[in-house]
Order: C-alpha cells, then sequence, then structure tokens
C-alpha cells in the first residue's frame, strides 16, 4: 500500500517538474510594439503677396559686365515707365529724375545699351538687334504693374534720389539695389489699392406702395 502511494507521489511530482520546465526548441513570441501612426503634414502652399506681380527679365549665362549692365538698364527702364505712371504725385519727381539721370548718367548708359547689343548679339547669333528690341520690351512691361503701383513710384522716387546723389560712373552701384528694391515693391500690395472693397451698405426700400382700390 505504501508503495502504491509512494509511486502516485513520485509521479505528481514528475509531472509537475517537467510542466515547470522550460521546453527547448521553442522561444517565447515576441509580440510587435504598436507603433504610433504619423500623418504626413501636406506642406502649405507659399503666399504670393499682389496679384498680377510681371516677370523679371532674366538673361541667358551673363558675363559680370553684362550683369552689370543689365542692371544700368533695368533700371533705365523702370524709371522710364515711372515717369509715365507715377505723375500723380509731384513729390515723386518721377519725370525730372528720369531726365536727370539721362543728362547726368549718359556715359554709363551708353556703355550699357553697347553692352547689351552685344550680349545679344553673342548669344542668338542670327537677329541680335531684334532680339534686343524685344528685350527693350520685356523690360518695360516687367515693370507695369496696377494694383502695387504706389509702392513701385515710391521706390523708383528713392531710386532717382539715389541716381542724382551718386556720381557720374557710380549708376551699376546704384542700380544693383534700386532693382532688387523696385522688384520687391511689385509684390507689395496695400489696401489703399483697392484691392479690399467693403461690403455694400444696405439700400432703403424704394418700392411704391400698392393700392387696391375698394369695391
Amino acid at each position: 500500500m505504501r508503495s502504491i502511494l509512494w509511486l502516485s507521489l513520485t509521479a505528481v511530482l514528475f509531472a509537475g517538474a517537467a510542466d515547470a520546465a522550460p521546453r527547448k526548441g521553442k522561444r517565447p513570441v515576441k509580440r510587435p510594439t504598436a507603433k504610433a501612426v504619423v500623418k504626413p503634414v501636406a506642406p502649405k502652399a507659399p503666399i504670393t503677396p499682389g496679384i498680377m506681380v510681371p516677370k523679371a527679365v532674366v538673361l541667358t549665362k551673363p558675363t559680370p559686365a553684362e550683369a552689370r549692365a543689365h542692371a544700368v538698364w533695368t533700371l533705365r527702364a523702370a524709371l522710364n515707365v515711372a515717369a509715365l505712371q507715377c505723375q500723380y504725385s509731384p513729390f515723386l519727381r518721377a519725370v525730372d529724375n528720369y531726365n536727370q539721370m539721362l543728362k547726368k548718367h549718359g556715359d554709363d548708359l551708353a556703355s550699357a545699351q553697347a553692352m547689351m547689343i552685344s550680349h545679344f548679339v553673342r548669344t542668338v547669333k542670327s537677329g541680335g538687334m531684334a532680339a534686343f528690341d524685344r528685350y527693350n520690351t520685356r523690360s518695360y512691361n516687367s515693370f507695369s504693374t496696377l494694383d502695387a503701383q504706389y509702392n513701385f513710384c515710391w521706390a523708383a522716387g528713392q531710386a532717382g534720389l539715389a541716381l542724382r546723389a551718386a556720381a557720374p560712373g557710380e549708376m551699376a552701384r546704384v542700380a544693383e539695389t534700386a532693382v532688387v528694391a523696385l522688384r520687391d515693391a511689385l509684390g507689395i500690395v496695400p489696401p489703399a489699392a483697392g484691392l479690399m472693397v467693403p461690403p455694400m451698405a444696405t439700400l432703403p426700400d424704394f418700392r411704391l406702395p400698392i393700392y387696391v382700390a375698394d369695391d
């Protein structure tokens, strides 16, 4: 009887030890760690000020001398446009600034014109003068604006004053800074340009009353 109980107890202990021992050849299953899903943020569209910002004229592989001449000739075109569009304010002196530029910096303008003609003769090969004429037209159009006219005229007035103070032969130095300021002015539109129109006031009722004749 004791032998039967001993065998039963031994079998129970052996079974418990077998269950407690780890099984060989099988590794515990690792559950994948949940990763936080990051939603991509859509890039915001760049805000371009202004409504009709004319494009600047860009030369094809200009030399440093041609780039300086381009700045001088571009400033001349800008002040020419200002002389036509900015006469609403006598304080800007747009016409007088343009005439003084032609008088004081005539040698710089002549050198810039010759350099720009040679640029188009060199790059276009055939029809260089026609390309130069188209370049002049594009230069004028690149400063033709309506919604940013006030800012453009103010910047052109500042450029005209800078040319008045500059000595002959220094127009290229002034143009390198003034052309950038003029291009920036074309992209700024104040509310006074007429782009922010207030809502119309409520109008009175002008309808006449309807009279019904008595029977």
